[in-house]
């Protein structure tokens, strides 16, 4: 039987081969090496695929990728401390039970491991083989206590040796009987091209030579690109093949399998010295100037061209669909106590939309448009699938949703006092919108089994007036209006804004037009793989004065102090009236002419818009 590492070396020869081959893609590589700049290597389609994929909170995300920064914030290292969960060492093993060498693997779905196709070539190997998770050392150097688990080909097992990647069903319980797989999570693979550029910097995540657990973090460029290959320069060792490669969003951008040599102008391996290499001088006499990893596009693209039994598409579907949940983070047995274990969904069909208005800017006697968001965020607002546009219209209000956090930037609703109509709701059944794609509509999967507030953007009350009043109420259910907030958040004082204003608004027939959502951070909890969990919420209210001019007061939600020159300390949920322009600031929307209908943007009220009001009461309101 071939060794590991002899299908190692003639993949590796394959991988030089490819490297030093022309390609037309492969251009970048040597302009990169000579010294040009990503701007000047990289087709403009694929860097806007890129930039699709960057958290628009993440404000320097850029910036590292064009090499002006290398700022990364200290979640970073949160985010990719999860991550290393889900990869694992592999034990290939011989029918006696003897090591016969070690892999690298990674979970991409709650049941497959990903590797390489010659580190398990088919299940008989696989059968004999274990995959070690948290085999690694703690802060002290001390290693961890690492758990086994044994692989499952006969439920499933798939290798390409053209890819060189192999996907494995793992047990889904450990040899200790009691450790679950769960426990360790999933990386989510994404199909689109684009998720690196070249000259951009990865990290692999890795078990060198059957080590414990190491990281090659960040300063490994990516100097090439191939159709079905990427190559980078990352430090890696026997045993890191079917190491996970990732960007610096912690996605997966190819999985590691080949050392690329350094040869002459005949394809001659040479040493680091410049001579040729010769057997006879051992491996370790090479000169590498690359490492080779198959892209996950190629691979995802592989897979969904195939056609899989009914038991095996089941699990690949599993794959190519999967949402992650937070790696590293072993859901409690049961969930939260008294939180609900699931939730009740429904999907309606087109023609309930058919009606739907949404947000009406001349509702009040004066034009309020809904905020700007700019054009640096607008590439992360969910479009409808029939591509006409970005506002989800809903009886008597929109929501605009973001596609990375799956809520909404804002929402927007004209709410009519006089008008309002009530009605009790047997139980809550919470609505997929089938306009756009379910993806981006967060639901069970982040608010059943926990103690997470599924709060309304926008009140089931506030739209439920006119002609379709009972419509109103239902849409308010959507999941696209949902946001998770903290049991502690204040919610009495938060609702009782809308209905103060309403009262003061008597005089211009009690309409008011709110504008409501999350502050989006990039440092926010994060929960679950890819949740973040807003820490703080905001509110702008416009109603018409008696004078007939515009009031547009702001409102904030947080757990920060806002007194001391808006310096802060975690403590209570507490609500504030700030200024417009500070809502402006937080979120990067543009309110327009509401900043000049501020109460607070008076010379009068210059102290208290620089310390924020604390409102505790909503007597404590300035119209």
């Amino acid at each position: 039987m071939q060794s590991i590492q002899d299908k190692a070396n003639r993949i590796s020869d394959e991988a030089t081969r490819r490297f030093w081959e022309p390609e037309p893609v492969m251009a970048e590589s040597f302009a990169v090496m000579a010294g040009a700049t990503i701007a000047d290597v990289e087709e403009q389609e694929r860097r806007q695929t890129r930039e699709s994929l960057l958290n628009p909170n993440d404000g320097l995300a850029l910036e590292r990728i064009l090499g002006k920064s290398d700022l990364v914030g200290v979640n970073y290292l949160e985010i990719g401390l999860a991550t290393a969960r889900t990869v694992a060492r592999i034990q290939v093993r011989d029918q006696r039970g003897r090591v016969l060498g070690f892999g690298t693997g990674s979970m991409v779905s709650p049941n497959l491991m990903l590797t390489n196709n010659h580190v398990l070539e088919s299940a008989d190997i696989a059968q004999r083989s274990l995959a070690d998770f948290n085999y690694q050392d703690d802060a002290n150097f001390i290693p961890r206590q690492a758990i086994t688990f044994p692989l499952d080909p006969a439920r499933f097992f798939y290798t390409d040796p053209d890819l060189d990647f192999t996907l494995v069903a793992v047990s889904p319980m450990a040899t200790d009987g009691k450790t679950p797989l769960s426990a360790f999570g999933w990386l989510h693979l994404l199909s689109s091209s684009g998720k690196a550029l070249v000259g951009e910097y990865v990290s692999i995540i890795q078990h060198p030579e059957g080590s414990t657990k190491q990281l090659a973090l960040r300063e490994n460029k990516l100097v090439g690109l191939k159709r079905q290959f990427i190559h980078y320069e990352t430090d890696t060792q026997p045993g890191s093949s079917g190491s996970p490669v990732f960007n610096d969003q912690w996605d997966v951008v190819a999985l590691h399998h080949a050392g690329v040599k350094k040869v002459d102008e005949q394809g001659r391996p040479l040493t680091a010295d410049g001579r040729l290499w010769k057997p006879s001088m051992g491996a370790e006499q090479l000169a590498w100037v690359a490492n080779e990893g198959v892209r996950i596009s190629s691979i995802m693209a592989s897979l969904k061209r195939r056609r899989w039994t009914r038991q095996h598409k089941t699990l690949i579907d599993e794959l190519l669909n999967a949402t992650a949940p937070t790696p590293g983070v072993t859901p409690t047995p049961g969930g939260t106590p008294g939180a609900p274990a699931s939730l009740e969904t429904v999907t309606l069909d087109l023609e309930w939309y058919a009606g739907s208005q949404g947000y009406d800017p001349e509702f009040l006697s004066q034009p309020v448009p809904m905020p700007k968001v700019p054009s640096r965020k607008r590439r992360d607002l969910v479009r409808l699938l029939d591509n006409s546009g970005q506002e989800l219209k809903y009886t008597n209000f929109s929501v605009l949703l973001s596609k990375s956090r799956k809520i909404a930037y804002f929402t927007a609703v004209n709410i009519d006092g006089a008008k309002l109509k009530s009605q009790r709701r047997e139980r809550d059944v919470w609505l997929f919108d089938p306009r756009i794609d379910k993806k981006y509509q967060a639901g069970p999967d982040l608010y059943a089994n926990n103690d997470l507030d599924r709060g309304h953007m926008v009140r089931r009350l506030d739209p439920m007036w006119g002609s379709r009043w009972k419509e109103a109420g239902e849409d308010s259910f959507h999941f696209t209006n949902a946001a998770p907030q903290h049991k502690n958040l204040n919610q009495r004082t938060w609702q009782n804004l809308e209905d103060y204003v309403l009262r003061n608004a008597g005089h211009f027939d009690l309409k008011i037009s709110v504008f409501t959502g999350p502050v989006l951070r990039a440092d926010d909890l994060r929960y679950r793989g890819i949740y973040r969990i807003p820490a703080e919420y905001w509110k702008v209210v416009v109603m018409v004065k008696e004078d007939g001019n515009l009031s547009a007061t702001a409102y904030l939600q947080t757990q920060k102090n806002l007194i001391a020159d808006l310096e802060f300390a975690y403590g209570a949920y507490k609500t504030y009236q700030v200024p417009v322009a500070l809502i402006e600031e937080l979120t990067g929307l543009n309110f327009g002419l509401l900043r000049q209908h501020d109460p607070l943007a008076s010379p009068d009220e210059e102290e208290a818009a620089a310390a924020g009001l604390l409102i505790e009461e909503p007597e404590d309101i300035r119209l």
